[in-house]
């Protein structure tokens, strides 16, 4: 790993984050498809995927804790997730599961991770009870802030100056996003409140919707989400990753 560090965005909500010689890689989703949802990118390579030292889950929706995609990460270390998870983890298997609630923090290797507030629903099913649903901060030689699932909160502006680096959800895998999800629009109003050095779009252009039209532009969403920043928030930087791209992490 090169000393500065590095992130890579794996694809959906899937992105590794390298510094300070330790491995974090965020609500894998590693296969073909889940439920109606398939892969519209190439599967990832596993074998980059070794090695981790932690897996950070922000909410139990089965598109961020994939349990299939857990199992074929052979990882035998630190699950890191909201509290209400950590049950659900162990009976899957995963053994050393680490529970948080927002302002909770943990230190793996030399980076200290936070559960951060996320305004989104935490149910496993719809009528199933609230699991809970938080966002991390990763502090290493760089501050990284995964947002998980989240809409906007006034809140937010209490991470201004805490975060270099904000990996920001922008989009879903349909036509229409429901409530408890940023779009372009008001994820670039989280990029002003938060007030990060650069800002990386995620969970788009990963996965469609099974009978979706193939005609759909599925670089639209992080298109428009940096056209917003620039108008919105033009201090900072966006960077567009697709599905596989890397980009340093300097600290």
């Amino acid at each position: 790993m090169a000393k500065s560090g590095r992130l890579t965005y794996i694809g959906h909500a899937t992105v590794l984050v390298e510094q300070a010689g330790v491995r974090l890689l965020t609500d894998p989703l590693l296969h073909s498809g889940i439920g109606h949802m398939r892969r519209r990118v190439p599967l990832p390579e596993l074998e980059l995927l070794r090695d981790l030292d932690a897996v950070l889950i922000s909410h139990p929706h089965a598109d961020h804790l994939d349990v299939k995609s857990l199992r074929m990460l052979e990882h035998p270390g630190t699950v890191v997730a909201p509290r209400e998870c950590a049950g659900l983890l162990r009976r899957a298997g995963m053994r050393d599961v680490v529970g948080l609630t927002p302002g909770e923090r943990c230190d793996v290797g030399a980076v200290t991770i936070e559960a951060v507030r996320a305004d989104h629903d935490g149910r496993r099913h719809p009528f199933g009870r609230e699991l809970g649903a938080v966002g991390f901060i990763v502090e290493g030689p760089a501050r990284v802030y995964f947002a998980g699932d989240t809409d906007l909160f006034d809140d937010m502006a209490k991470l201004a100056g805490r975060v270099d680096v904000a990996l920001l959800p922008i989009w879903g895998w349909g036509p229409r996003l429901p409530a408890g999800h940023l779009n372009p629009e008001t994820a670039a109003r989280a990029v002003a409140l938060i007030g990060p050095a650069v800002a990386v779009p995620i969970h788009w252009g990963t996965m469609r919707s099974v009978g979706a039209k193939g005609a759909t532009d599925p670089h639209a969403p992080a298109r428009a989400f940096a056209d917003a920043v620039a108008a919105t928030a033009p201090a900072t930087e966006v960077r567009i990753l697709a599905p596989g791209d890397s980009m340093p992490l300097a600290g």
